[in-house]
């Protein structure tokens, strides 16, 4: 049975490598998607990987991770900070969840600073810059062998 990976990207991701690039580099979401499919691939993973600017559509993604019994990589973006449904979402998951942020949000403004969301992983990356992706794959397959999943 191949292990199951979700790797779910919140808003405003869709317009990583044009946003901010002083933030958050030059690197586009395509060119993310290619190194995690590479990553999970080399770690046995079969990858699920999208992203949404709609709360309800990342929650429906986690329900889904849920049956499937998948760990979750995620980059809630700016629902992280204030997105009680999918903080919920996430709890409802009994496998593992890494939280990944491009840049350290424990360095930034007031706004960026305190992740409601990461109360829910079990891992969380930040300020890594997009290699923080790979790096979290990583921890979900840890984590994953380590529950025996």
């Amino acid at each position: 049975m191949t292990r199951k990976l979700y790797v779910l990207n919140g808003p405003n991701l869709n317009m990583l490598g044009r946003r901010q690039p002083e933030l958050y580099g030059t690197t586009s979401l395509d060119d993310v998607r290619t190194n995690c499919l590479r990553v999970a691939d080399e770690l046995g993973f079969d990858l699920f990987f999208e992203q949404s600017n709609a709360e309800y559509q990342i929650v429906e993604w986690l329900h889904q991770a849920y049956r499937e019994k998948a760990a979750v990589v995620i980059n809630p973006a700016g629902l992280s900070f204030g997105s009680v449904p999918v903080l919920d979402a996430l709890l409802i998951l009994d496998t593992p969840v890494v939280e990944i942020h491009i840049t350290n949000i424990h360095g930034r403004d007031e706004a960026h600073r305190h992740s409601l969301t990461s109360t829910a992983a079990r891992a969380v990356i930040a300020g890594a810059g997009v290699f923080g992706y790979e790096l979290a794959i990583r921890a979900a397959d840890r984590l994953t062998a380590i529950d025996g999943a």
